[in-house]
């Protein structure tokens, strides 16, 4: 399901990241990778606060919906 789905407490782990390559690089330099484990920590505004890794990453809910997790 898409990242954008999942409500704020939900963990999961990302499946599939959709897009271009750019957008894909993008995410990966930020954690977002095959394997690691998410979790959203709120919704602000249409964004999500989410925790990947040791890091709090806020991102657009266009961004979010390319993020397939389980």
């Amino acid at each position: 399901m898409p990242l954008t789905f999942a409500k704020p407490g939900h963990t999961g782990v990302i499946q599939r990241i959709l897009g271009k390559d750019e957008a894909r690089r993008h995410l990966e330099s930020l954690g977002f990778v095959v394997g690691a484990a998410v979790s959203v920590v709120a919704e602000r505004g249409g964004n999500l606060i989410l925790q990947i890794r040791d890091s709090r990453v806020a991102l657009d809910r266009a961004t979010a919906s390319r993020i397939l997790i389980s």
